[in-house]
């Protein structure tokens, strides 16, 4: 009998599967600039809607996209500031609610320290 021997390969070393056959769909590549004047190219599908802002990979800034070499202008809506705790409870409840919550809470804590379960 022949003296056979076992070969393999690493794992992740080589894919296994061929691009023989494979058509890839139409693409195109997109341009975006953050403020710090860094370019980012993106290829995205033809038929794809483009994100306007993109985080830039050098920076991580927002990035704009850019048609015909300018950047492309964003509406106020697209600008958004991130709201802050505080303005996300107001939407909630009003000034007199959290006022009334912030009475009750503080005579619980003070009924718990007077009956010496207050947490330290």
């Amino acid at each position: 009998m022949a003296q056979q021997t076992m070969r393999g390969i690493r794992l992740g070393a080589h894919s296994l599967e061929s691009e023989i056959g494979v058509t890839y769909s139409p693409r195109n590549k997109h341009r975006y600039q953050c403020i710090n004047s860094h370019i980012s190219e993106l290829v995205f599908a033809q038929d794809a809607e483009l994100p306007k802002t993109w985080q830039c990979k050098t920076c991580s800034e927002q990035a704009t996209l850019l048609t015909e070499g300018k950047l492309i202008k964003l509406d106020l809506d697209e600008l958004k500031t991130p709201r802050s705790h505080w303005e996300m409870l107001l939407e909630r409840r009003s000034k007199d609610e959290l006022e009334e919550i912030l009475k009750e809470r503080i005579s619980y804590i003070r009924a718990r320290r007077k009956a010496g379960k207050a947490d330290v």
